[in-house]
């Protein structure tokens, strides 16, 4: 799929991911590991900003999405918070930061829709300092065998609506990246990852 069109995918969500702000499924797995950022942090597929009740007040936020509709919303969302923001319409798979430029990097259910998704984990381990952290959420194939079968079947048809794969094994995209695996926690029947990570 081109850019162009998945960009226009992610735009027309943008009202429906402000929606789940508050009630959202993923709201207390967001707040178990997102907390721990700190110092200056960049969070990548930063959509509307469901992320920003979590951080604390004193970290430096770089804001990454290449969706408008998204960026406009989180612009709207950083005004209810104390910590610094700044937001840019990029591409992670194509932007670049200097090296050892973040001392947190955050991906929340966005390794979903890169085309080369160890390249940008590749990415995050050049832009994060040494003793930095890589904190992710993401949603990948199921431990439930029925639930990933449906997900594999389904992932054509998901790509196509949404622009989201369904069916990608996130562990295994950590384990082929430069990235080293702290800790993981999976839930949701294997189907949500919670993966703490260093350069």
């Amino acid at each position: 799929m081109d850019r162009q069109s998945l960009i226009k995918k992610f735009d027309k969500q943008a009202k429906k991911y402000n929606k789940r702000r508050e009630n959202g499924q993923a709201y207390k797995f967001r707040q178990r590991i997102f907390q721990e950022a700190k110092g200056k942090v960049l969070e990548v597929g930063i959509g509307s900003g469901l992320n920003f009740p979590f951080y604390s007040s004193d970290i430096e936020l770089t804001g990454l999405d290449f969706s408008p509709a998204m960026l406009k919303a989180a612009q709207n969302a950083a005004k209810d918070y104390p910590f610094k923001t700044t937001l840019i319409q990029d591409d992670v798979e194509t932007v670049e930061f200097n090296e050892d430029s973040f001392d947190t990097i955050i991906s929340s259910g966005s390794l979903c829709a890169y085309q080369e998704p160890v390249s940008v984990l590749n990415s995050f381990q050049k832009w994060c300092k040494p003793e930095g952290e890589i904190l992710m959420l993401e949603h990948g194939i199921s431990t439930n065998k029925p639930l990933a079968w449906l997900q594999k079947s389904l992932n054509p048809l998901a790509l196509k609506v949404v622009g989201c794969h369904q069916n990608r094994d996130i562990s295994e995209i950590v384990k082929e990246s430069n990235l080293k695996s702290i800790r993981e926690e999976r839930y949701l029947a294997g189907y949500l990852y919670l993966i703490w990570a260093k350069p």
